[in-house]
């Protein structure tokens, strides 16, 4: 390291300008920084002087002449939001043995600096670092700006630094051998070497959680984690380091582009999270007011860096206060995430407070404060993290509790089950008996079984209907909830409009000219927000007219389905039914079937429409329980309808991708009793009711299937049934 000292000094002399007229205002140092030998740096925040040239325009030749205000208090110099150019000045006095020395300027966000070292001769050392020159130019490659300086033992050298910059202008500045400067250096990378490990492990983990859940809300976090730990290390100068540290544009536009995006998708990740659009419509208005500000921001910046800057500041700020108390709102109304974010959001603000308490030299610099962001970035994602998983909890715990309720029904029919077996095994025994004895016996047995297997059978589609319950409710419950949230917002704007007609007769009655009746009806109008309130009362009439409508589409399917009973010939469409099953099936198949439909043009059949929606009904709810044994709770399961008709003919087809059939299964499913679900599962009377249902009307039904490659049904049906006389419309 040594020897790049004395390589960056050869490069630095070759820059050497010996104006001999500066040694006419050389001067004693009044009151110098001692260097001594130590391990830690030295905090230059006394014996140092400034001069605020807000010409912009002055040479060192003509600073040196000017007068510097003296620095009086501790602290880090702190000149705010400013234009101008600052000077510094200090003198630095050599007590150690060593002559090599580090300047470190900590604020990489700094847009340019420049320093002058004066010996004792007059001879001037200039050295110039900015985000406007490349990374790879600085002598010491750290994302803060490093000067070497060379100070024989028992001398003095007086340093003149000019800085510029159109963010916030805060200098702490240090100086110290170059051992005790690389290791505050090496400790500033540890740090943020941790804080951005840590960014990575959250960014993974949510990102495994989101694959797993398929939730959109963890993506939008994991843009808003990236755009935290992104900014922050723009803070700290390692994105200029790492990201561009060859572009002189994004190194000056990177401090409006970078806090632009990292608003975005703080935002972004708010209206996911906290579902502002449902439940607090019109403060989400003020959200999307806020994005318009920051796009209103970035132009500014595009055309004047400084001016951006101040005004993404401004938003950020008012923005912040105005999402506190917008969680607080959607808290209020029983959102429990809201909690979790209010106190994530607190935790931040309270370490944004400190920075700027910081910045203002109200607490002292020191690593924990300089570092009091990061700190508070991490604990903030670390909460929001808690909430995201927090929510995973409460759907587990939904879960658990849906499958203890199947499971307890489960064992109840299994119950009735095994009972109704030993019933029938009682029952089977004492016929066998009776057979012995006489052939009346035996025609009175065959009679009860019968009758038995009818019981059972009628079971079968009570015990389909049942299962069927909770579906239909929750298909019907949709749209109605839909309906009557909207009655009392709408009932509550209806008496808005009664008042202002009241307070329209009232205005047109009264005594007062036309141009003050009309200034009380506008004054009036603009009070109630009239033109609000008439879209408002538009948009609750057209949602109770869609769920009206959505009622009724329910129902007709019901009704369509309902007729499982009748025994009169219909003429019915087929696809019709189709498409009232899968009404009714919705709850079971929701989202993760993918539902293929191709059906061709029908005629009407002469059939048992309700009959025909049982044999759909069992076939598709087959077909949903083997998808969902292959692919338990994840996606992929498809389920194909297709229908075509000839002359003759009418053609469906039911098809899965489960996990099909056997060979040695195949041959048996439509017998009676046959089932393969464990015991309380099912009767084994489903398929068997099919093929009977089929039989009736004349039509054939086959299946192919392969064991893991799912399964395919495919059902013949005579458009003219053999035995119709007279056939009503369906």
């Amino acid at each position: 390291m040594l020897s790049l000292v004395g390589e960056r000094i050869g490069f630095l002399m070759l820059n050497l300008m010996l104006l001999g007229s500066y040694g006419l205002y050389a001067q004693e140092c009044p009151s110098a920084i001692s260097l001594q030998s130590a391990s830690s740096p030295l905090m230059i925040d006394t014996g140092i002087s400034y001069y605020i040239d807000e010409t912009k325009d002055a040479d060192f030749e003509s600073i040196r002449v000017e007068h510097f205000q003296r620095k009086v208090n501790k602290g880090v110099l702190n000149f705010g939001f400013t234009q101008s150019k600052v000077w510094l000045k200090f003198c630095l006095s050599n007590k150690s043995l060593r002559t090599d020395f580090f300047l470190l300027l900590q604020q990489p966000s700094l847009d340019s600096v420049i320093l002058y070292a004066v010996d004792e001769t007059g001879e001037v050392l200039i050295d110039s670092l900015g985000k406007y020159k490349t990374f790879y130019e600085r002598f010491v490659r750290a994302p803060d700006y490093i000067f070497p300086l060379t100070l024989d033992s028992g001398t003095e050298r007086e340093i003149y630094i000019k800085i510029s910059s159109n963010d916030q202008l805060q200098i702490p500045l240090f100086v110290g051998s170059e051992e005790a400067i690389l290791q505050k250096l090496s400790n500033k990378n540890l740090i943020f070497g941790l804080y951005a490990g840590a960014v990575l492990i959250m960014m993974l983990y949510n990102f495994f959680v989101s694959v797993s859940t398929r939730d959109n809300s963890y993506v939008f976090y994991i843009l808003y984690i990236f755009s935290v730990g992104l900014t922050q290390a723009l803070f700290q100068g390692y994105a200029f380091m790492y990201f561009w540290p060859n572009s002189a544009f994004m190194a000056g536009f990177s401090s409006i582009f970078v806090p632009f995006f990292s608003g975005l998708m703080t935002i972004a990740f708010i209206k996911s999270f906290l579902h502002t659009k449902f439940y607090a419509p019109k403060w989400d208005l003020g959200v999307n007011v806020i994005v318009i500000l920051y796009f209103a921001a970035l132009l500014i910046g595009i055309f004047d860096i400084y001016y951006g800057a101040i005004v993404l500041q401004v938003i950020a700020s008012l923005g912040s206060i105005y999402i506190l108390f917008l969680a607080n709102y959607i808290r209020k109304l029983g959102y429990r995430p809201a909690i979790f974010f209010l106190v994530a959001f607190t935790v931040f603000f309270v370490s944004v407070i400190l920075f700027v308490l910081r910045n203002f030299n109200v607490i002292p610099y020191n690593t924990f404060t300089s570092y009091i962001l990061e700190i508070g970035s991490i604990l903030e994602i670390s909460l929001l993290s808690f909430a995201l998983a927090d929510r995973i909890n409460f759907y587990r715990k939904e879960k658990e509790a849906s499958q203890a309720h199947a499971l307890k029904v489960s064992k109840e029919n299994e119950r009735i089950i095994s009972e109704q077996n030993v019933l029938l095994e009682t029952e089977v025994a004492k016929r066998t008996a009776d057979l012995e004895k006489t052939n009346e016996h035996l025609n009175n047995a065959m009679q009860n079984l019968k009758q038995a297997q009818a019981h059972l059978v009628e079971s079968e589609k009570l015990a389909s209907l049942g299962m069927l319950t909770a579906g239909i409710a929750h298909e019907i419950n949709n749209p109605i909830n839909f309906v009557t949230s909207n009655v009392g917002p709408l009932k509550r704007d209806v008496a808005f409009l009664l008042e202002t007609i009241e307070f329209f007769e009232k205005t047109a009655l009264s005594s007062s000219d036309i141009q003050d009746k009309m200034e009380k009806i506008s004054q009036y109008k603009e009070e109630l927000e009239f033109d609000y309130l008439k879209e408002e009362i538009q948009s609750l009439l057209s949602g109770i007219q869609e769920g009206a409508v959505r009622t009724a589409e329910i129902v007709r399917s019901l009704r369509v389905f309902s007729r499982v009973d009748e025994d009169d010939l219909k003429l019915a469409n087929l696809n019709d039914c189709i498409e009232s099953t899968l009404v009714v099936l919705n709850s079971m198949i929701k989202d993760k079937i993918i539902v293929e439909k191709n059906y061709g043009e029908l005629p009407y059949v002469e059939c048992f429409p309700g009959k025909l929606n049982q044999v759909f009904l069992n076939l598709i709810t087959n077909s949903v329980h083997a998808i969902e044994q292959k692919f338990s709770a994840s996606y992929g399961g498809k389920l194909l309808l297709h229908t075509r008709a000839d002359e003759t003919y009418t053609y469906i087809t039911i098809k899965d991708n489960g996990g099909g059939i056997s060979d040695d299964v195949r041959d048996k499913i439509f017998e009676p009793f046959f089932t393969t679900k464990e015991i309380g599962e099912g009767t084994g009377l489903g398929l068997a009711i099919v093929l009977q249902i089929i039989s009736k009307h004349h039509g054939k039904i086959t299946v192919n299937s392969e064991e893991g490659e799912g399964c395919e049904f495919l059902i013949k049906i005579p458009i003219a049934h053999p035995n119709s006389s007279h056939v009503d419309d369906y």
